[in-house]
């Protein structure tokens, strides 16, 4: 007996009716990318691996998926490696190219590559899909969308307070109401890390702190001290670890702690123009939070970051995520190209909006009508009118098969489609066609035009 076929863990397939409420999602996205002046383009699902390693942090570059050089891989490698098993050095000889991690370090890639092709301040978005080799778990895929927008070429916070804006017209348009956006800023995590006399250990610092809604205050505590910072310096966390009150107070809170710290106390300044700024011109939806712990593990991200929850009571972990790097170019060559971007979890927030019952009952797959098929006359008959209806844009099928009538009934039932037309002898003969409700039973003998209109 054949072993039934499979698919890796953290990964899935997509029905139809999961694909039109993706695309659902994707074109509400898109439509505010576009209406905010973002431009798209598109890279390659694989990169040199030189492009993306070094990149994301220690962590980061473990969950990168290498792919093996074709051919006899194993003949370029050093028997010496092979013989003792050092992993990551036999990985760069067998292993070129990898599935890309994220869509920003490509991009960054792509700015310099086509730099002379640009014009900066260059806004650009991009919606495909990224693979980590994470463990699997609700919400946490190994492949898995995401919506980026990103601009590069301008230090104006501006930018930033646009990017607020658009996470909170998105979320409004997907009527996903009083999502948190939450805000930091590298600077004061590394004015906290100077307070604490651990400006060498920033890295370790703020991977650690990332953790912290997931882990909690004492394992974060534990990591921290696994990493060489002292408790001395860890107990000078807990004015942070216990911050609470409005934005307005915390940033008072965390001048007071910053007052010596140059760095922190730049942070600050640009968390407090962003509040302004978001404060004159007010969120429809979304909420504007200070969160001092919010630290996106990410090695290049050097000012402000965001991180979106979902609204309270649903169980899930941030639904967009992005912030301000500085020199990303830089690795790649092109100095001084400073950018900042966000991007939306698609899959995310497509569990989000299916457990709070948010998708609209318009988006659904398959047809809207189906001719049933009654004979050879009938069904060309009714193929004379596939076209019209399609043409007005009604989704429309005609049974291939004059099969019996509750196998035909049976399969507009299982594909949901709402509508059957039946198209006899008599109805042939007055012009008309019947138009039944599936949900209702309601029949009416109506003229094509009328049932076009109806759905017009």
């Amino acid at each position: 007996m054949a072993k039934k076929p499979s698919i890796p863990k953290g990964t899935r397939d997509f029905s139809p009716l999961e694909v039109q409420r993706r695309q659902y999602i994707m074109n509400k996205i898109q439509h505010h990318f576009e209406l905010y002046g973002f431009m798209p383009i598109e890279t390659p699902s694989f990169e040199n691996s030189d492009t993306l390693m070094g990149k994301y942090g220690e962590e980061g570059d473990r969950l990168i998926f290498k792919i093996l050089n074709s051919g006899e891989y194993l003949k370029k490698a050093s028997p010496e490696l092979l013989e003792t098993g050092k992993e990551n050095q036999l990985t760069s000889q067998i292993s070129e190219k990898a599935l890309r991690y994220d869509l920003t370090v490509p991009f960054a890639r792509y700015v310099v590559q086509h730099q002379n092709d640009i014009t900066f301040p260059f806004k650009r978005y991009q919606m495909q899909n990224v693979w980590r080799a994470d463990r699997p778990q609700k919400g946490r895929f190994r492949e898995f969308t995401q919506c980026d927008a990103d601009v590069v070429g301008s230090n104006s916070l501006l930018q930033e307070v646009e990017l607020v804006q658009l996470y909170d017209a998105v979320f409004t348009d997907l009527d996903l109401k009083a999502c948190t956006i939450k805000i930091n800023n590298r600077k004061v995590l590394a004015g906290i890390a100077e307070v604490m006399g651990a400006e060498d250990k920033l890295i370790d610092f703020t991977v650690a702190l990332d953790k912290l809604d997931k882990i909690g205050k004492e394992k974060v505590q534990e990591e921290m001290l696994s990493k060489g910072i002292d408790q001395k310096a860890i107990d000078l966390l807990d004015p942070v670890f216990s911050l609470t009150g409005s934005y307005a107070e915390k940033i008072a809170s965390m001048k007071e702690l910053l007052k010596d710290s140059e760095i922190g106390l730049k942070g600050i300044e640009e968390l407090e123009f962003i509040n302004s700024s978001i404060t004159q011109m007010p969120l429809k939806s979304a909420v504007l939070d200070l969160d001092i712990t919010l630290a996106r593990g990410l090695n290049y991200y050097t000012g402000c970051i965001f991180e979106v929850a979902a609204p309270e009571g649903v169980a899930m972990g941030s639904i967009g995520g992005g912030g301000r790097y500085d020199d990303l170019t830089g690795i790649f060559g092109l100095k001084d190209v400073s950018g900042v971007g966000i991007s939306f979890g698609l899959d995310r927030i497509y569990l989000v909006i299916e457990q709070l019952n948010l998708f609209p009952d318009s988006v659904r797959a398959g047809v809207e009508v189906l001719f049933i098929n009654f004979g050879k006359s009938e069904a060309q008959y009714c193929a004379g009118w596939l076209s019209r209806f399609r043409e007005s844009g009604i989704k429309t099928e005609l049974y291939p098969d004059s099969a019996k009538m509750k196998k035909q009934m049976s399969y507009a039932d299982r594909n949901a489609i709402p509508y059957v037309i039946l198209a006899g002898e008599n109805e042939i003969n007055d012009g008309k066609l019947n138009l039944k409700n599936m949900a209702s039973g309601e029949q009416l003998q109506l003229t094509p035009e009328e049932i076009i209109s109806r759905f017009s």
